[in-house]
């Protein structure tokens, strides 16, 4: 049996997508319905059963599971974030971690999870994987740092099965509409371009241009990709999952408009709220995930995977 918790969720669901793929269906979906509308995401996949994250947690611990896991993959977490609760970013994103891998290490089974490059912060000192490139600007980001900073010290003892980190850049793609203010700026931004045929866009902010913050938006399609071939190839460490390529908000926008046909875009101001606290611009180093661990698959462009991205909402 394969574990995927945060499995109705957004990158979650599409991994359970690309098991069945694969040919896995003893898959158990572990999440939380706080967001209903995500039972949705779960329509067509092929998996034994769900629970909730709690019962699961509780059963994990008390054995009940025997040897039967053979493999987990961690997506599940709080995603917001602009979200201060720092003790509940802590309980969710940190600890309930920890006890997933120290429990997936006893028993060496291989654990592969959900990073992010909210752990690079302003990205002033580069996006490689490594300590002195990590200064997260928010308490999520400092959620996933500390899990990190963990999984190292593991390393670091000694371990005998896969423990890999990916730490996702900006992903977008189908199953995402659950997740709100949380989901990416292409599906806001076709949301906005469908309801009132304007996208609105952060003016200036830490030196960049109206538009011209630059993100690397990588399609949930090339994530899955990404985590069944480390999976398979039983890779573990610390790998960035990104295309290695940043994109202008202004670039996201002229491609959504001419796929669209009409449409226009103006820029407002940059939210008080968020100044010193904003990613303005993200690019994955991909130089160990391609020399350490073999990843040489070409990434999706940013104007193909819109392009796929918006027929899919088109035919919703």
């Amino acid at each position: 049996m394969i574990v995927v918790t945060g499995g109705a969720g957004f990158v979650g669901s599409n991994l359970v997508k690309g098991l069945n793929e694969k040919g896995f269906d003893d898959i158990l979906i572990v999440d939380s319905m706080s967001k209903p509308e995500k039972w949705k995401n779960l329509l067509g996949l092929e998996f034994g059963d769900y629970m909730e994250k709690d019962e699961f947690i509780e059963r994990l611990e008390r054995g009940e599971f025997g040897k039967s896991i053979e493999a987990i993959f961690h997506q599940g977490a709080c995603t917001d974030t602009t979200c201060y609760d720092v003790k509940y970013l802590l309980e969710n994103n940190y600890r309930y971690s920890v006890r997933l891998l120290n429990y997936a290490i006893d028993r060496r089974i291989p654990f592969i999870y959900a990073s992010s490059a909210a752990v690079y912060g302003d990205g002033r000192k580069g996006f490689r994987e490594s300590p002195e490139c990590e200064n997260p600007l928010n308490p999520y980001g400092f959620s996933k740092y500390l899990f990190d900073r963990y999984v190292r010290k593991v390393f670091q003892k000694g371990v005998f099965s896969q423990v890999t980190g990916l730490r996702y850049f900006n992903v977008y793609g189908p199953k995402e509409s659950h997740k709100g203010k949380m989901s990416s700026v292409i599906y806001q931004f076709y949301r906005q371009l469908k309801e009132s045929g304007v996208i609105r866009l952060f003016g200036e902010s830490d030196g960049y241009e109206p538009g011209e913050q630059r993100r690397d938006f990588i399609y949930v399609k090339d994530v899955v990709k990404v985590n069944l071939f480390l999976f398979e190839r039983e890779v573990g460490g610390i790998f960035n999952c990104g295309t290695g390529v940043s994109r202008s908000f202004n670039d996201v926008v002229k491609i959504l408009i001419e796929l669209n046909g009409s449409g226009r875009f103006e820029y407002i101001p940059f939210p008080k709220e968020l100044k010193g606290k904003y990613q303005s611009f993200t690019e994955a180093d991909l130089t160990l995930l391609r020399e350490e661990a073999g990843y040489s698959e070409e990434f999706t462009t940013l104007e193909s995977g819109i392009r796929e991205y918006f027929d899919f909402l088109e035919s919703l």
